[in-house]
Formats: C-alpha cells, structure tokens, sequence
C-alpha cells in the first residue's frame, strides 16, 4: 500500500513538529518558573492542570498535582501559643487540686516547702526564660506564679492564721500581692501580664478594710472613690496598654460605685445637713473627674467632664433639694445644671468642657422628661370623653382629663418647662450672643477657602485652656456666625440657621406644654380651659404659617408649631365633647382657624396640612350634627356626605394646584366613614352608596380624575345595586342584571370593534360583572342545584371564549367565579373526607407540598412569569 506522502517525509515532517514543540515547551517553562518565584507569596500554588515534575521542570519548581492547592502551614508562634497556654492551664489545676485535696496529708514543714519552693520555682522561671527568648513560655509560668501566690495566701490565712477576720486579712493579703506584682513586672519589663494583675488586685484593699470594720456607707463610697482616684493615676500615667486599659476599667467600676453611694445618700438625706456630706463626697468626684479630663485624650476626657458636671449637679443641688418638698427637687437640680453652662467662660480644655455641656443637657433632659407624663395625661386624657358625648360639662380641667395622677406632687413640672422654654427663647432672640460665648468649644470647620491659621492658645489640637472671650480663635467659625445665609460650618455639621430653628422649636414646644400643665395644675374651670386651647392653636397656627417664609434651613419653629397645633386642636376638640354647645363652638373655630391658615400659608406641605385639618374638623361638625337631630347613625350618614361634596366641588375649583388632591382624599375619608355608619342598615347603605357615585362621577367629569373616579362611581353605582336588591330580598337578581348587562356587553362590542387595542375590561368588564358578582353571592346561598349549575356553565364558556379570543377581563372573571362555585359545590365533600382522614395526615400533605415547591422553585416561579407574561399581553 502507497503512503501519501511517503513515510520517510511524514517521519521527518513529525521531528520538525516535535522539536518546535520543545524549544516552546522550554520557553514556557522558563517563563513559569520566573512568575512562580515573582508570585510565590502571594500564589504558592501550581496552575490548574500542570504538573512540572513530569514534564522536565527546571530545577527548584515545586511539582504539584493538577488543581491542587497546597495548605498554608500553620504559625509556629500560634501553635506554640495554644501549646504553652494548655500547659499552664494543666499546671494550675494541678496546683489548685494539691492545695485543695492533698494540702491535709502533708506535716506543716512539708507544705511550707513545697509550695514555696514551687512558688519561688515559678517566678525566678520567667526572668531565665527571658534571657533565652523564650517570652510566650516565660508568659505562661508568670500566670502559674499568680496563682500560686493566690493560693500560698488561701494556705497561710487557712493554717497560719484561720482566726483571722476574712475580709480584712483579703485587704491586706490583697494589698501585699498588688505590690508584689508590681515590682515583679517593673523587674521583668518584658512580661505582660504582672503589671495588670497587680492592677486588679490594686481594686480590692480598701473596700475589703472598709467592710471588715463596719464602715459606714460615706466611708465605703470614700473607699471606692479612692480607689478610682488610683485607676485614673494609673491610666494616665502607666506602663503598657493592658495596665492602662485594665486600670480604666477599674476606675470607671469604682467610680460609677462611689457616685452611686454618694446619690443614694444624697437623695435619701433627712435634711440639708444630712445632704452635705454626700455632697462632699460627689464634689470630690467631681473634682477628680476634672482633674482626669484635663489630661485624658478627647474621647476620656468628653467621659470624664460629663462625669463631673453630673456629679457637681447631684451635690450641690442635693443639698437645697433635701429642703423642698417632693414636687419641687427636680427644679434644684435642673437650676444647678443650667449653671453649669458656664463652663463656655472657663479655662477648662475644650473635650472636657464640651463634656460637661453634655452633662447640664442631660439634666435639662432628665428634668423634661419627668415633666411628660402630666403633659401626656392633659392632652391624652380628654379621650376618655368619647365615651359619654354631651353626658355634662364637669366642674373643672382636671376632672375632665380622667388621670389618677398625684398632681399636688407634679406642682414643678409647668415651672421646669416654662424656665427651659424661656431660656431657649431668649438664646433664639439672641442668637449671635450665644455663638459668641460658644464659640471656644466649636471644633474647627472645613467651609474656609484660605490656608488655616496657627494654632494659638486654646486652639484645637493642643486641648489647652482657650481665651475666655469672645472671639472665634479658630478658623471656619464664619459658618456658625448668625447671621443669615452663613455657611454650613464643617462637613456633617448643622447650619447656624438650622441650629437656631431647633432652639426656636424646643421654646415653642415646651411653653405651650408649661401653659397646658399650668391650666391643669390650677384645675381652671373647664370653658376657660377650653377657651385657653384653642385660642393657644391659633397663636400655633399663626407661628406655623409665619414660618412658611423663614430662612432657608431654619424649619424647625414653624413644623414644630405646626405639629402642636393639630395636637392641640384634637385635645381641645375631645375636651369640647362634654356639652353640646362647647363643641360646635371649638370645632367650628377650628374649623375657621385652619382654614384661614391654609389660605393664609404658602404652597407646600404646611397649606395642604391646614387644608385637611380643616376638612377634617367640617366632617366631625356634620356628625355632631346628625346627633344634634336625634339620628341613627345609618340615618346621619347621608348627612355626613356633605362635607365629601363640597370637597369635590372645591376640587374642581383648585384644579391642579397641590392642595386639591389631599383635601379630595380628606372627603372621600369622610364618605368611607359615612359608609361605614350605614353599614348596619341596608337600604341607607345602598342610598349612602348610590350618593358616593354620583360624588365620584361629578369627580370623574374632570380629566386628571378620570382615570381613577370613573372606575369608582361604577363600582359604587353597581355595588349599590347589589346592596339594594339584597335588601329587597330578591332571590333571581338576574332580572334585574340581565338587562343590564345585556346592552352594556352590546356597546362594549361596539367599542371594541371601532377601537380594536381598547381593553376587554374596559370593554366587557362591567357588563360581565353586573350579573355573574350578584349571581355568584346567590349561588353561595342557595341549597339547590341548578343556579351552580347554570353559573359554572355559563362562567365556562366566558372563560373559554377570554382563552380563545386572547381576552384578559372575560378569562379571570369567568374562571374566578367557576372556580369559585365549583369549591361550593365541593366543599360538604371535601369536608367530609377532612373528617375522615387522620389529623395528622393534613399537616404532612401541607409539609409535603411545600416542600415539593421549595424544590421546584425557579421553574414554579418561571412558570408564574410566564403566565403573568401571557395574561398581560391579552386586551
């Protein structure tokens, strides 16, 4: 057999191939090997699918396996760590049970011996272990060595001396380790753990001696503030971060102990006398928490002049409240942490001065709050009047309000409020003042285009004592200056028009809450209390609309009136519910009042909120009202769809403006209110029904409401029908729907033949809903078989004529009601087999099926899009 071409050119044709093949191959190779010894710590791994050792690698390439990934070995130090930290462990419970369990059967010599040779074994270990390198072995026989010096104190207080009083002996056990530890880690520098053992044996010895005497309560607190004192010496001036950490969690437990002992005795002090010393005690405190702060980096140093003002609050005002009554403490206190806002003219560093500002906010806040719950039960408790409307006009405010509350005790709450509200008044009337004097602690702010300026004395950075004047020392501080249009300061820092609005905001929320409490607490008579609300809403309402045109950032004032002011006027209008009178006159002057507000308001938010209340105070007028004329509540319900209407007509007056729309929603809430009163009587429901159309259908002749209103009044229009027949007790409706649906399919037909991409619901909606809606809610109630049985039918061949002719109205109208009667006419069936079946049987099919679902779920799910996908291209 001839080769083509001959064997001995296909030979050397092969040997050419193949040596190319290797000169390439080399090259790779090379190639790999330079990237691998590039890439080696980060990716020590061979390429997917190579291994080099089988194909002639150059010399020092590591042969791997295809895809395999070599382990990371693991660290020697943590594994060493793990090792040593398992062995002092084992080591400890050793020691531990030998003292505990075999300390009996040995002489007094021989305990003595063992455990000090092994103690003193213990800790001249470390310094060796040292000197060779060995830190994390040394670590670990230095934890050894603490504890065996804990337990040769338990052996001497438990042989050598076992009459010794406990605690004290744990006093001076503690303070002679403490001072043991902290040489031993001054000695051996290198080991971390000595110094904060000793830190936290450092805690125990005056407490202990404290409770050993008997000391008293101020002794003990004086014995924790000492010890904090120590902590903070120690965090600010200690070796390592472990000794400073430990020592400031120490010293913040200590602490935070000392100031509680110092409260507690303070607030529980028979007399002025009997407050000073607590006071002393919390004055030291303080002046520690200073001291420290002066020192501390910024985070400490906010920490501890917070602490400080607390404190010098707690014993200053503790003294002056011991003498008030119960009722009147709270203003001592509130007076003493106002005062700390002197702080702005001291020399105290700028963190802790801004931490001691923290602390008179936290005073002024703890007082508000606890002058909330009387302002709550005023304008809360009116409520309780909806459930006896008109039943009498009490004899006072107070008796109206329902509360249980001791109010002889809340006689301070309208005064804190009243003084924190003209404070932040006068700081709104003078604001440039107040950025003056605040101006040493504002941090620095990036709205400077120049270069900044070097830092003087008092400048951040250095956290030294500032100037005491006026001056801004730092540059940026034009963005906190008030006049208007000034920059917005540093970055994520507020506006000074912004600022200023919240302080607006705070005086007008907390002086109409001090006039309300004010009037509760004198428990005025009730018109006067009346009158007093709603007269305070309008004083709102005007601030609210005089807002509209403020400044641009300076919102707060006028959205904080305009939120008191809708709160004030529900009050009122519950308050008014006592007496006939009293309630048309307040709600009529809401009415008024709103209303004027809206036309007096600029567009916005604020008009269309004026708007609605307005609406909403017409409505409950009507109601009121339909009570006046001794009706039912389904007979007031026609009445109640006056308001509803004159909305739609001024609708159709306002037109596009913004205010249209929300007012026209207000009345359609009405009218669902009216509808809801008719409920109860059929035949008022279907006339309340038919009315609610014929409000929608005068809607849908505007264009920009057709859309929605159109749909609606047929909807209201067909279910007033429905209504009525049923309450005509009418058992064959389709006498009544089918000549009207009859046409209505007839013009649909037409429509669709002149507009062929018009929608089938559109089209034969209506018509097809007129009959089969009716029918089907017969159907469920009627024990015979033939009105199922002509409906299904009739449902089927809707359904199949949407399916044929691509139809989305008549193929989920037609199947929603089949499917509907066939679980009628199904359902004694299926009841029955329930009975039958096991109890647990239902459960595990329902188990079962779900979990055939979850399994199944991406082609459930684009099964689900594809027919969502088929009905929504249907007309």
């Amino acid at each position: 057999m001839e080769h083509v071409p001959p064997p001995a050119e296909e030979l050397a044709r092969l040997d050419r191939e193949l040596a190319e093949l290797d000169a390439r191959r080399a090259q790779l190779l090379t190639r790999r090997a330079w990237l691998l010894a590039a890439l080696r710590p980060t990716v020590p791994t061979a390429a997917p699918g190579w291994n080099p050792s089988g194909w002639g690698a150059p010399p020092g390439t590591p042969a791997q396996p295809w895809g395999q990934v070599p382990k990371r070995p693991s660290a020697p130090r943590g594994a060493q760590n793990v090792l040593l930290t398992l062995g002092g462990l084992l080591l400890t419970v050793a020691a531990i049970a030998f003292t505990l369990v075999s300390w009996g059967s040995m002489g007094i010599g021989g305990r003595s011996a063992v455990l000090a040779a092994v103690t003193l074994g213990a800790l001249a270990a470390p310094a060796v272990l040292l000197r060779r390198g060995l830190a994390a072995t040394a670590e670990a026989l230095a934890a050894l060595a603490l504890v065996l010096t804990l337990l040769d104190v338990y052996a001497v207080h438990a042989v050598a001396a076992p009459d010794t009083d406990g605690l004290g002996f744990t006093a001076l056990a503690s303070a002679v380790l403490a001072a043991l530890w902290t040489s031993y880690g001054l000695a051996l520098g290198k080991l971390r753990l000595p110094l904060p053992a000793a830190v936290v044996l450092a805690q125990w010895p005056l407490l202990f001696w404290a409770w050993a005497v008997g000391a008293p309560a101020p002794v003990v607190g004086w014995a924790l503030l000492a010890t904090a004192v120590l902590d903070g010496a120690i965090a600010l001036w200690g070796k390592g971060a472990g000794v400073r950490v430990t020592a400031c969690v120490g010293g913040a437990v200590m602490g935070f102990s000392a100031l509680m002992v110092g409260l507690a005795l303070s607030l529980t002090a028979p007399g002025p006398l009997g407050a000073v010393a607590p006071g002393v005690l919390l004055l030291t405190a303080s002046a520690a928490a200073v001291a420290g702060a002066w020192r501390a980096p910024k985070g400490f140093a906010r920490t501890g002049g917070a602490v400080a003002g607390l404190a010098a609050v707690a014993a200053v005002g503790g003294v002056p409240a011991a003498a008030l009554p119960a009722g009147w403490r709270v203003l001592a206190y509130l007076l003493c942490g106002l005062a700390l806002t002197a702080v702005v003219r001291s020399r105290l560093p700028g963190h802790a001065a801004r931490g001691v500002l923290a602390a008179s906010g936290a005073v002024v806040a703890g007082a508000l709050v606890w002058a909330l719950p009387p302002l709550a039960a005023v304008l809360l408790g009116p409520v309780t009047m909806l459930s006896d409307v008109w039943a009498g006009t009490p004899d006072g405010f107070r008796s109206a309000l329902g509360s249980t509350l001791p109010w002889s005790e809340l006689a301070a709450a309208p005064v804190v409020l009243a003084l924190v509200a003209g404070l932040l008044g006068a700081a709104y009337r003078w604001w440039p003042s107040v950025v003056r004097l605040a101006a040493p602690l504002a941090g620095p702010t990036t709205a400077d285009a120049g270069p900044p300026a070097a830092p003087a004395a008092g400048a951040p950075g250095t956290d030294a004592p500032g100037a005491a004047g006026g001056a801004a020392p730092w540059p940026g501080w034009s963005g906190w200056s008030g006049r208007p249009g000034a920059g917005a300061g540093g970055r994520g820092r507020p506006s000074a028009a912004t600022l200023r609005g919240v302080v607006g905001a705070g005086a007008v929320a907390l002086g109409w809450g001090a006039l309300l409490l004010a009037g509760a607490l004198l428990d005025v008579p009730h018109a006067l209390a009346l009158a007093g609300e709603t007269a305070l809403v309008g004083v709102l309402l005007a601030l609210a609309v005089r807002g509209g045109g403020a400044e641009r950032g300076a919102t707060a004032m006028p959205v904080t009136a305009l939120v008191a002011s809708v709160a004030g006027a529900v009050s009122a209008g519950l308050l008014s519910l006592a007496s006939e009178g009293a309630s048309y006159a307040v709600f009529g002057a809401l009415a008024a009042l709103f209303a004027g507000a809206a036309l007096r308001a600029g567009a916005g938010v604020p008009r269309a909120v004026f708007a609605v209340a307005a609406v909403v105070w017409g409505t409950v007028i009507t109601g009121l009202a339909g009570r006046s004329l001794g009706l039912a509540p389904h007979e007031a319900a026609p009445l109640m769809l006056l308001v509803p209407a004159l909305t739609v007509l001024l609708g159709a007056r306002l037109r596009r403006n913004p205010v249209a729309l929300p007012v026209e929603l207000t009345g359609a809430l009405g009218a669902l209110v009216a509808v809801g009163l008719a409920v109860s009587d059929a035949p008022f429901l279907a006339l309340v029904l038919a009315l609610c159309g014929v409000l929608a259908a005068g809607t849908a002749v505007r264009p920009e409401r057709r859309p929605v209103a159109g749909y609606l009044a047929a909807a209201l229009f067909v279910l007033a029908t429905w209504v009525r027949l049923a309450a005509s007790e009418v058992s064959f409706p389709e006498a009544y729907t089918l000549p009207v649906t009859v046409p209505a399919l007839l013009v649909g037909a037409a429509r669709r033949r002149r507009v062929p991409e018009a929608s089938s619901w559109t089209a034969y909606g209506p018509g097809l809903a007129a009959t089969l809606l009716p029918s089907l809610a017969v159907a469920w109630t009627d024990p015979d078989w033939l009105r199922p049985l002509l409906l299904g039918t009739v449902a089927l061949v809707i359904t199949l004529l949407g399916a044929r002719h691509r139809l989305q109205a008549l193929l989920l109208l037609g199947g929603t009601v089949l499917a509907l009667v066939g679980l009628h006419e199904l359902a004694p069936y299926v009841v029955q087999v329930a009975g039958a079946l096991p109890r647990w049987l239902p459960p595990a099919l329902a188990g079962l099926l779900l979990l055939v679902v979850g399994a199944t779920y991406e082609q459930r799910l684009r099964d689900a899009r594809r027919l969502k996908d088929a009905l929504v291209r249907m007309r």
